[in-house]
């Protein structure tokens, strides 16, 4: 996996040339490799210090695909050159969290990522209010990633290494899980310390957005994934804590996404809610639940992404991202009504998409966990979708307010929707494969 990264390295001149689609071919070149490379089994691609198993292959995948589509999202940006540079440097970063074997160098480019990502934000953000985004992203996460460091020199005192298939953890000290444990529900993130992600999300430029939204929240999902194996025990012997958490977290945030006028603000809710459910399905610790919540930080990754992009179309036509302004595109932008609508059924998990299968896996091992959490799945579905229906409804329907028609859609445009689409509609057809 080494050749990975030194590839990446090697794109640093594509950057500074500013050949955005060199940059992009590169990325998918690279991606075509890897689907061919047959790297999905237990850790194969072994190096150094890094490795690609069947949970990093698909989201190294992921990472490569989004960072693309990020490309053509930013085409009439300025200073493409430099986000050329932070968008490799958000690869590097990502790509070494998922394919890293030591949990050192994991929590180092887990820290690091959060660089370029402020970057991003303050360099091609909107609105003045995107310094303080910026400050409540840092400051979430260095209030969390230092208790994580001194833990780290404790295990290694302990175990002698930070290699995660030779650690293995047997303490029941509550304040060693909470450590290790609200580091990635930050990252998620939980409902508690959810309240940097619509900051982020609001401020962030539409790259900015699918990159949150795609990659960084799959980052806590993926860290809880890996810590899961390392103590299982004391992870279940307080499994009840989050898992309570989030279920009560997923229905009132879903209310919340009801009283939004904001659009980017209403779709970042959603991935809050849609993320208590990845927890929910990881803490059952049970064969079905890490596979539904995998599966559903995969969906998530594209569908979310792809509905930030939808709702900066709309607003680099209106300079809006008001319900109030932006209604009634069903008449004056009718060509990307069946993308929207398409979206919005996938984030309230209508089959045949892979939000469907993923949501029906955390279910069954919810019921397993907790009988009654049933019922309160019920509420979390419901009102998923009506946030989802009334996203869709106040944006297509009505009467817009300006008389100027919007019904031109370039082909870049549908190129980056259709992409997003394509791995929701297909994959669970594929799905054996991900096993």
């Amino acid at each position: 996996m080494m050749t990975l990264i030194l590839y990446t390295i090697f794109m640093i001149p594509i950057c500074l040339m500013n050949l955005p689609m060199i940059f992009q071919y590169s990325n998918l070149l690279i991606l075509i490799w890897l689907i061919f490379s047959g790297c999905w089994g237990f850790f194969n691609k072994i190096s150094y210090f890094m490795a690609v198993d069947n949970i990093s292959f698909n989201l190294i995948l992921l990472v490569l695909l989004i960072s693309s589509l990020m490309v053509i999202s930013m085409m009439n940006y300025n200073w493409m050159p430099s986000f050329l540079f932070i968008n490799l440097s958000l690869n590097m970063c990502l790509l070494i969290i998922f394919m890293s074997m030591n949990f050192m160098y994991m929590y180092i480019s887990f820290e690091f990522v959060l660089i370029p990502l402020v970057i991003l934000i303050l360099g091609w953000g909107y609105q003045p209010e995107r310094l303080l985004s910026g400050l409540y992203l840092l400051f979430y996460t260095m209030l969390v990633s230092l208790p994580l460091l001194i833990l780290l020199v404790y295990m290694y005192m302990n175990l002698g290494s930070l290699f995660f298939d030779m650690m293995k953890f047997h303490s029941e000290f509550f304040l060693i899980h909470f450590t290790l444990m609200i580091v990635f529900m930050v990252k998620m993130p939980m409902y508690f310390v959810h309240f940097w992600l619509p900051k982020a999300h609001v401020q962030a430029p539409v790259s900015g957005s699918m990159i949150l939204a795609g990659l960084m929240l799959k980052i806590g999902g993926y860290g809880l994934i890996r810590s899961s194996f390392l103590y299982e025990y004391m992870f279940m012997k307080y499994s009840y804590i989050w898992f309570s958490i989030s279920l009560l977290g997923s229905i009132y945030i879903s209310i919340i996404c009801l009283m939004q006028s904001d659009m980017k603000c209403l779709i970042a809710y959603s991935s809050v809610s849609h993320m208590g459910l990845v927890i929910m399905g990881l803490i059952t610790m049970s064969n079905l639940g890490l596979m539904g919540s995998y599966y559903l930080m995969l969906a998530h990754g594209f569908c979310s992404s792809g509905m930030f992009y939808m709702a900066n179309i709309f607003y680099s036509r209106t300079n809006s991202r008001s319900f109030y302004i932006n209604k009634g595109f069903l008449t004056y932008l009718p060509s990307s009504c069946m993308f929207w609508f398409m979206f919005c059924c996938f984030n309230m998990s209508c089959p045949p998409s892979l939000n469907f299968i993923s949501e029906l896996m955390i279910l069954t091992s919810m019921v397993s966990f907790w009988y009654s959490s049933m019922y309160f799945f019920i509420f979390i579905s419901f009102f998923c979708a009506c946030f989802s229906y009334y996203l869709f409804s106040f944006s297509q329907h009505g009467i817009y307010s300006s008389l100027y028609s919007f019904s031109n859609v370039t082909c870049y445009e549908y190129l980056c929707m259709f992409i997003h689409l394509v791995p929701l509609i297909f994959s669970p057809m594929m799905i054996s494969s991900f096993v």
